[in-house]
């Protein structure tokens, strides 16, 4: 009668499930600035592209697929044993490494705008994941935090074959996305300016709280006599040019967006990466536009906030009128914008003039 089989000794080198979950999470974070700065991969082959999709995509739903097996193993009693953690955690690395891998693979001559948005998705992957990680070992066993992690895993695996397929396709993502953040930027100007006190709700809330106080009027953010939580005249009047810019911007990006649209070609790769890389400036420009006319205003602030904004729009249209998007560089929107800037330019500093030669 043969005998039973002895079942193996724990590996006694092996460390405990959670520390081996807290090395896990170590060994991702490590791998993120290799994708954040990393070359694509060489090769002499052609590039594949329905193949790159194809195997992109499926080490998405690895990862996915090891992130619930992970997530399911970690959130119930009793613990995996530390050789079944061991190998969760190989698997968890293996699918994390194919993804970035198959990453490294897309090339620069495919448009730099699309592969910012791999890029991007794959950073996404890898940082959700080592989140997840972490939320295992720090609350394991049926604690529901862990959902969160686990659901942006989930959702940054979803994401990847929604990316645009083509960089004129790419292009035109990044340009929606930033028409969107001009367009919350000069409506969020213009509501200050509407209600005619910048820090309204703020206000508001501090006499609220400071109503039962002895705290006198002078003392209080929001008071008629506290210059800087209102606008003068001569703010006012300032703003309304800036308001003008803003739009004026927001115009510009819409109008480059729709030639991109209408006339962009796939294989004029640099070209569009060309406008995307300046269009991309233009909203956090508008930014910086939109915070120096909050009070407490200064003139100066605003000139120079203005004439970087400026700079970076004509640069844009420049751009853009010398390309394959502007079939027909006489084309009249383009000088009318550029009039529009300049005139909003030129009323700015008029009205900054005294700071400048003060």
């Amino acid at each position: 009668m043969e005998s039973a089989a002895v079942p193996a000794a724990p590996d006694p080198t092996l460390h405990p499930p959670l520390e081996q979950l807290r090395h896990l999470a170590g060994e991702l974070r490590e791998l993120l600035p290799g994708v954040r700065v990393g070359e694509a991969q060489e090769t002499t082959k052609e590039f594949d592209r329905e193949a790159f999709w194809r195997r992109l995509n499926e080490a998405a739903v690895t990862v996915s697929r090891e992130a619930t097996t992970l997530t399911v193993a970690f959130s119930r009693l009793p613990l995996p044993s530390p050789q079944e953690t061991q190998r969760f955690c190989e698997q968890v690395h293996a699918a994390i490494k194919a993804i970035i891998a198959v990453y490294s693979l897309f090339p620069k001559d495919q448009g730099i705008t699309l592969r910012k948005l791999v890029r991007s998705a794959t950073l996404d992957i890898v940082d959700d994941m080592a989140q997840l990680v972490e939320a295992l070992y720090i609350n394991p066993a049926q604690s529901p935090e862990n959902l969160i992690p686990y659901n942006s895993v989930w959702d940054a695996c979803q994401h990847v074959p929604q990316i645009p397929r083509d960089n004129k396709a790419a292009a035109l993502s990044v340009l929606t996305k930033s028409v969107d953040l001009v367009k919350d930027a000069h409506e969020e100007m213009e509501q200050a300016v509407e209600e005619c006190d910048p820090y309204c709700g703020l206000l508001n809330d501090i006499e609220e709280d400071g109503s039962d106080s002895h705290v006198g009027e002078e003392d209080i953010l929001g008071c008629p006599n506290n210059r800087d939580s209102y606008w003068s005249e001569e703010d006012q009047e300032l703003i309304i040019p800036c308001l003008a810019l803003a739009r004026a911007s927001k115009a510009c990006l819409k109008k480059i967006r729709l030639s991109v649209a209408e006339n962009g070609k796939k294989d004029q790769v640099a070209q569009l990466d060309d406008i995307v890389d300046i269009s991309d400036e233009i909203s956090p420009s508008v930014d910086d536009l939109a915070l120096s006319i909050y009070p407490p205003v200064c003139p100066l602030t605003v000139r120079i906030s203005s004439a970087k904004l400026v700079s970076v729009l004509k640069k844009a249209l420049e751009i853009t009128k010398a390309s394959h998007v502007t079939p027909q560089p006489e084309d009249s929107w383009i000088p009318l914008l550029i009039n529009a800037v300049d005139h909003c330019m030129n009323r700015i500093k008029e009205l900054t003039q005294n700071e400048v030669e003060s």
